[in-house]
Formats: C-alpha cells, sequence, structure tokens
C-alpha cells in the first residue's frame, strides 16, 4: 500500500502563457480526485510568445477534458472555426492544394480509395482530389457544418480545428483554473534550488520561496528548469529544417474570410495567415542566412491586408527538442520542451499530448525514473514524426531559382521518412507508424498536392473498371454536394453563437 507521504502533493507550473495554463487547467481537472495543490508561478514582468494561434482537432478533445464550449471559446477569443490549410506557391508560383481534416472519397472491395484515384488519374482523368472530401469544401466554399457523430459513410467523416487569439485563450485558461483551485504566483524567479529529486524550490526576486514536489517548466524558449537547473541539453534540427527566425504582425481584417490557415511559401521560408473575429494574425518564418530581419519584416508588411495593430514581435529559435523531456522530478512542456515550427499548427497539441502523457504515467515523490524513460520515448518519437511531416513539405518543394528551396530539396531525409516515400512511389503504400500525429489523408493531401505520386498504378485497383469508377466517383461528388448544401455561411455560425458565449 503506497503512504500518503510518497505520493505527489504540490504541483508547481513554472510559466504561464498558453502552455502554463492549459497544464493548470487540465491538470487541475484530471488530478481532482487527488489531494494534490496546483501552483502557477509566472510573472507580469516577463511576456510570452503568444503567437500560436491556429490548432488541429485534438483541440477539441482537451476543450472536453476541461469543460470548456467550443462556442464559448470562440466568443471569448473571437475564434473561427479550422478545417484545413490551403498551401500557396510551394510548388512553384501559382501552384496550391490543400490539407484538409477529414477523409476522401469512400474504398471498394476492401481496397483503398486513393488507389481507384490514382488508376483513374493514369488513364487521363484529371480528378481533382479535394472534390471528394467534404472538409476541403466547405472551407473552400466559407461554410460550416458540424461533423456527425454517426456519418453515413466516409464522406461524412470530417473534423474540425479552431483558430483563436492565444492570449486570450491563456485568460480564459487562466480563470478557469483559479475557479478551480489552482493557485496562482507572480514573481520572477531568480534562484533554483535544487535536491536529490532534481529542483526542491525556486526563490523569487521578493525573497519568498516555492517548493514543490513535481514541477512542470513552461518557461518557454528559455527552460529554465529543464534546460538551465537540469542541465539537460538540446537536439538541434536545423539540418533538416532550417528555418530559424519569424515575426508576426496582426493586422485589421478586410475580407470576409473562408475557414482555413493559408501558408505562403517565399523565397526563403513561408508565410501564416489565419482569420480571426477581430483581426488578422500574419506571420513569416524564415531562414536567416538566406534572407535578413529587414527583408523578411518588409516582405511581411506588403502582404498584409489591412492597418497593422502592433509592432512585430520577432522570435528566434532552433527546431528541435532537449534531449529528456523529463528529467528526475521536471517536465518540460511547450516550448521549453522543444520546438517544431507551426507550419502545420502543432504547437498546442504537443502541449496536449505532454499533459496526457504525464497523466498516464503520473509518479510518486520519487519519479520512477521509467516512468520517465516511457515518457521520453514516447516524447521523442512524437516529435520526430511531425519533424519528417514538415519535412516533406519542403523536400518536396517545386520552386526554381531560389537558393533556399534548391537546398531543401537536397536535403538527406531522415531514414524513417525516406522509407515512407519510397512505399508510396512504389505502390500507393502508407507506412504507419507509433505516435503518429497525421494519419493517412493528411500524407495523401501532401503526396498528391506536390504530385509525388506512384511509379506504377497498383494492380488491386483493376478490380474495377475505369467507366464503373466514373460513376461512383460522380456519386461520390453528388453526396458531398447535398451534404455541404445542408451547411450554413461560416460568418452566421459565429454570430448564432456569439449571443450564448456572452
Amino acid at each position: 500500500m503506497q503512504a500518503s507521504s510518497d505520493r505527489i502533493q504540490r504541483i508547481v507550473i513554472v510559466g504561464g502563457g498558453t502552455a502554463g495554463w492549459m497544464s493548470a487547467a487540465y491538470l487541475a481537472r484530471r488530478l481532482s480526485h487527488l489531494p494534490v495543490a496546483i501552483t502557477v508561478v509566472d510573472s507580469a514582468q516577463i511576456g510570452t510568445i503568444g503567437v500560436g494561434e491556429a490548432t488541429v482537432p485534438a483541440i477539441r478533445d482537451f476543450l472536453a477534458a476541461v469543460e470548456l464550449g467550443e462556442p464559448d471559446v470562440l466568443a471569448a477569443t473571437d475564434g473561427t472555426i479550422k478545417y484545413g490549410i490551403r498551401f500557396e506557391g510551394w510548388g512553384g508560383e501559382g501552384h496550391g492544394f490543400f490539407h484538409p481534416f477529414g477523409l476522401y472519397g469512400v474504398p471498394a472491395g476492401g481496397i483503398a480509395f486513393h488507389q481507384y484515384w490514382l488508376k483513374l488519374r493514369a488513364s487521363g482523368h484529371e480528378l481533382p482530389l479535394g472534390d471528394y472530401c467534404l472538409a476541403t469544401q466547405l472551407a473552400e466554399r466559407g461554410l460550416f457544418l458540424p461533423p456527425s457523430t454517426q456519418p453515413g459513410s466516409d464522406l461524412g467523416v470530417f473534423n474540425f480545428a479552431l483558430h483563436f487569439d492565444a492570449t486570450r485563450f491563456a485568460h480564459l485558461l487562466r480563470r478557469l483554473s483559479l475557479a478551480n483551485g489552482v493557485a496562482h504566483v507572480d514573481g520572477r524567479i531568480v534562484d533554483v534550488d535544487r535536491d536529490s529529486r532534481g529542483v526542491g524550490a525556486v526563490r523569487l526576486a521578493d525573497g519568498r520561496s516555492i517548493e514543490g514536489d513535481l514541477w512542470i517548466d513552461c518557461s518557454g524558449f528559455r527552460s529554465l528548469l529543464l534546460g538551465e537547473a537540469m542541465a539537460v541539453p538540446y537536439v538541434d534540427w536545423r539540418r533538416w529544417l532550417p528555418c530559424d527566425r519569424a515575426i508576426a504582425i496582426p493586422c485589421r481584417g478586410t475580407h470576409v474570410h473562408r475557414p482555413f490557415t493559408t501558408a505562403t511559401a517565399h523565397r526563403a521560408g513561408w508565410r501564416w495567415h489565419i482569420p480571426l473575429q477581430h483581426r488578422v494574425g500574419n506571420g513569416i518564418v524564415y531562414a536567416s542566412e538566406h534572407l535578413s530581419d529587414e527583408a523578411a519584416e518588409t516582405t511581411l508588411r506588403a502582404a498584409l491586408e489591412g492597418e497593422a495593430l502592433a509592432e512585430p514581435n520577432r522570435l528566434r529559435f532552433t527546431t528541435g527538442h532537449r534531449a529528456r523531456f523529463w528529467a528526475g522530478n521536471v517536465v518540460g512542456v511547450g516550448l521549453a520542451g522543444g520546438f517544431l515550427e507551426p507550419l502545420e499548427s502543432t504547437s498546442i497539441v504537443l502541449v496536449q499530448s505532454a499533459l496526457e502523457r504525464l497523466v498516464a504515467l503520473f509518479p510518486d515523490r520519487d519519479c520512477d525514473p521509467r516512468l520517465a524513460a516511457a515518457y521520453n520515448r514516447q516524447s521523442v518519437l512524437e516529435f520526430e514524426r511531425i519533424r519528417d511531416f514538415l519535412l516533406l513539405h519542403y523536400w518536396a518543394n517545386g520552386r526554381t531559382g531560389e537558393p533556399f528551396w534548391e537546398a531543401m530539396r537536397a536535403v538527406e531525409l531522415p531514414d524513417a521518412l525516406a522509407e515512407r516515400i519510397d512505399a508510396w512511389r512504389a505502390g500507393g503504400l502508407f507506412v504507419r507508424r507509433e505516435w503518429d500525429t497525421f494519419q493517412d489523408p493528411s500524407w495523401l493531401s501532401l503526396y498528391a498536392g506536390f504530385d509525388l505520386l506512384p511509379d506504377r498504378t497498383s494492380p488491386i485497383a483493376d478490380q474495377m473498371e475505369a467507366r464503373d469508377l466514373l460513376i461512383a466517383f460522380s456519386r461520390m461528388r453528388d453526396a458531398i454536394e447535398r451534404a455541404a448544401g445542408a451547411a450554413e455561411p461560416h460568418a452566421a455560425f459565429l454570430a448564432r453563437h456569439r449571443p450564448r458565449a456572452a
């Protein structure tokens, strides 16, 4: 029987912002049955990154876990719906494709839809892949339709994520956390006291000392506890993802925007465009070796659709992660544990999955190193899987006459990514691995978007004749048209739910 003195009694989260208050809200709810005191220590004098404004559909699971309603979050953060990401210019000027949060087509005879689509394409039938995905059609038409809990077929399987003001989201989580018993200490940490378990206490500038049994490091790029106090080194991935700087500038919106994020390639990286209800989030990600800070800001400002609403927020980063995400009694969450550029909006889901893993492997005060080893293995795998998915965007690019993009096409791929591409090119096969964040439809979006198609069509697709396939494909399009006809304009959905949240 476990002695009560062996149990975690004090969890201290160092750093506020999105990661800190997500941690507080989630742990307060999931550990509510335990006698655990949770404290957030941050300082109003220290700013936060605050530019993570796009998410993936897993955010809906997080909101359900902390008992926040999606309409309430949309209203509190001036948020919008996101059905996927539109990529512009990655295959060359004028090139574009969409990565949706939904399935493509329906299988037939036990054969996946994409094998039939590849067969028809090879026969000369130009059938846009997005015509067979309901999420894509909703996004491109500016519509909203909630996912069905009982779809009639795979054609109705889709999901959505959210865009929101990250600062307002953190404030919402802060209010929720405090209401659920989380304590908040406003103070600047000036020293960290180590003990046999790892970190014993932190000392504040005003002389106070905060003690804890388990520490969640949400201190951002500084990684105050995991990187500095615990001296866990950083694994640098710039050889694969060399973009190392970003600038963010919000602006007034001047258009009616559809429910998706846009990622537009430029000569040394890419720009993001995230529509919110009260403004538009804009940013530029770039490799400083190929583009100066001044040129990057000029490029970004030239793309703003309306008046800039704030001074530029300039970020410097190194893609990669700490060699261990959990060391001693310290767990690094968010930027304190690692960073992957926001190309596929994975920053917040990495916080979420880190918290889910921590609860699943929740330790005693001794923080059994076997639990930490399992946590670290899973965390590294998750980071590597996302890294490979991001790298595919760069490696498969079709831009010419630009040193950055030509260098990206020449990058030596990690073995796991090379194996995925080889299996796809050989026969349209998807390789599935443990801790994959992105599943088969996402990989298909990129392969098809970059015209990276198999060297041959698979003979398994020959069980249906082309004429029968064309009839079946036409019926799929008709079904999607009917489903889209039941949707409402995205703007109308937002307006309809605003009074309820207010």
